[in-house]
């Protein structure tokens, strides 16, 4: 197996690839975010109420990723809350698309039917398909590929 294979087997394996977990967030703020995926560094920020919340998130939310090198390879990990605009999956699908082609995609199992707010961390590299400088449209797609939230992402 070559270097770069094992690093990615061994980065992979480390991190908790295409986690989903339940956000925690009120009916105003999911509702400000519908059908929208935001990227940032970690868990979202918190306000003392809800439009300062919507405020805190709108500064957390990245458009530019810097990632880390490593053998040869970058890489990026970020953490993404997806607001979908409809419920239902049990999977789902992070897509990267660059001028409408598929680049990249991970797949998100045990994902909650009926939440409206979904949460995780993602660690992607450039063996994925990724390439460094260009800029995505990240989707959440479902099974039969209807698009539930969506954003725009540069790697750098």
């Amino acid at each position: 197996m070559s270097r770069r294979l094992t690093t990615t087997a061994v980065l992979a394996a480390a991190m908790a690839v295409g986690s989903i977990a339940h956000a925690e967030l009120s009916r105003g703020v999911i509702a400000a975010f519908h059908g929208q995926l935001v990227i940032s560094d970690g868990d979202l920020p918190e306000g003392k109420n809800d439009r300062d919340t919507i405020a805190k998130i709108k500064a957390a939310r990245l458009t530019t990723l810097t990632g880390t090198a490593s053998a040869d390879v970058t890489y990026w990990h970020f953490h993404y809350t997806a607001f979908p605009s409809r419920t239902g999956a049990t999977t789902l699908k992070l897509q990267f698309l660059s001028d409408k082609r598929l680049s990249a995609d991970q797949r998100l199992d045990g994902v909650d039917p009926k939440s409206s707010a979904l949460t995780g961390d993602i660690s992607i590299s450039e063996d994925e398909g990724l390439t460094k400088g260009k800029t995505y449209t990240v989707q959440l797609v479902t099974d039969k590929d209807q698009v539930v939230c969506s954003t725009t992402l540069t790697m750098k």
